[in-house]
């Protein structure tokens, strides 16, 4: 009998039931006795021991279907070795219902900080497999998270709909894009989409280049402009700011995104009018697209393998386009950004993309 858990930790996203599904066909194609248990909603699950055992039939027709069957929930890291409100011991919590249900392994599909909390659970010395699970595609060691190709569509699409009423009106239209530490969502939305301007974390914009940038079009006789602004992009001035500063500074933050404060900056400092989108979690939201679809199911078939030969401790990538398996203690805690020197960043700096640098 093999006994497998699953966890979904984090903002969910369109491709984690894809996944599960992969793992658990692969498993169940290649054992005689297999159980699934769900962790309901995340660590919670696991902390609190709300699970339910889970039948070949919670794994049919999930192929397709958003978000995630069993529930998440936000976790912070930091919290895990914080005992809860009544004296509970979260982690030892977590291990005395993975051993309750005697689990073969625990597979844990998640981001940045569902990883550093699974690369923990393998220090206490549990069987753990990582999915790297995110729409920021930011996890270190993969080339690629699922989730993410699936929210660039959607931001592309958003972009699509604002070019079409920015050029009927000869305005400047911004669209808020998800990422708040990695620009990598807005990035490659932008590109796609065909945005003037993109302004992401990892590049810090100038006000006034952005502004250089609007009245260049205009002098071109193109009377629009679309920005794409990831949810963390920063000016130059506050990236110049120590945290302590720049914590100050927020105190008094009179905008709801620093979207609307770039829009009223524009706005102030040209005369231009400017107009605000924020797709927001829509961009996690419906079915995974045909490529999120397609790693999933590799990705998952090469989770159960790792299963099947007993290889534990790994978070599942896929590099140069083939599955690979990564130690997690070599990628926890560590992010995978955009650099300003990256290739996709020049090649649109080329064509006349600005940055705001």
């Amino acid at each position: 009998m093999l006994r497998v858990g699953l966890l979904t930790s984090g903002g969910d996203c369109q491709a984690l039931n894809a996944t599960m599904r992969g793992i658990v066909k692969g498993l169940s194609s290649n054992v005689d006795e297999l159980e699934v248990y769900g962790f309901l909603n995340g660590y919670k699950g696991l902390i609190y021991g709300d699970y339910r055992l889970l039948t070949a039939q919670d794994f049919s027709g999930i192929l397709t279907k958003g978000g995630t069957i069993i529930g998440s929930s936000r976790q912070p890291f930091k919290m895990m070795r914080v005992p809860d409100e009544k004296g509970l011991d979260k982690v030892e919590a977590m291990k005395q219902n993975y051993y309750k249900l005697r689990l073969d392994c625990l597979v844990i599909l998640g981001g940045n900080g569902t990883q550093k909390t699974a690369n923990l659970l393998r220090e206490e010395g549990l069987n753990i497999i990582h999915m790297p699970k995110t729409i920021d595609n930011d996890i270190y060691g993969t080339d690629m998270t699922f989730g993410f190709y699936s929210a660039v569509n959607i931001a592309t699409d958003a972009i699509d709909c604002i070019h079409t009423t920015a050029s009927s009106h000869n305005r400047v239209f911004i669209v808020e894009i998800m990422g708040h530490k990695v620009g990598q969502l807005c990035l490659y939305a932008g590109i796609a989409g065909g945005a003037d301007i993109i302004l992401i974390p990892e590049i810090p914009y100038d006000i006034d280049k952005v502004i250089e940038a609007i009245d260049h079009r205009t002098k071109q006789g193109k009377g629009f402009t679309v920005i794409a602004v990831a949810e963390g992009a920063i000016s130059k001035e506050k990236a110049a700011m120590s945290k302590k500063e720049l914590k100050e500074y927020m105190k008094d933050y009179k905008y709801p995104t620093v979207s609307y404060e770039i829009a009223a900056k524009i706005e102030e400092r040209s005369g231009t009018e400017v107009r605000v989108t924020v797709p927001g979690h829509t961009q996690r939201g419906g079915s995974p697209c045909p490529y999120d679809r397609v790693l999933s199911t590799r990705l998952g078939a090469a989770g159960a393998k790792a299963i099947l030969n007993g290889d534990y401790g790994y978070m599942i990538a896929i590099v140069n386009g083939k599955t690979k398996k990564v130690p997690l203690g070599d990628v926890a805690g560590k992010l995978k950004t955009v650099s300003p020197d990256d290739q996709i960043v020049k090649e649109a700096k080329l064509i006349g993309i600005s940055f705001g640098d």
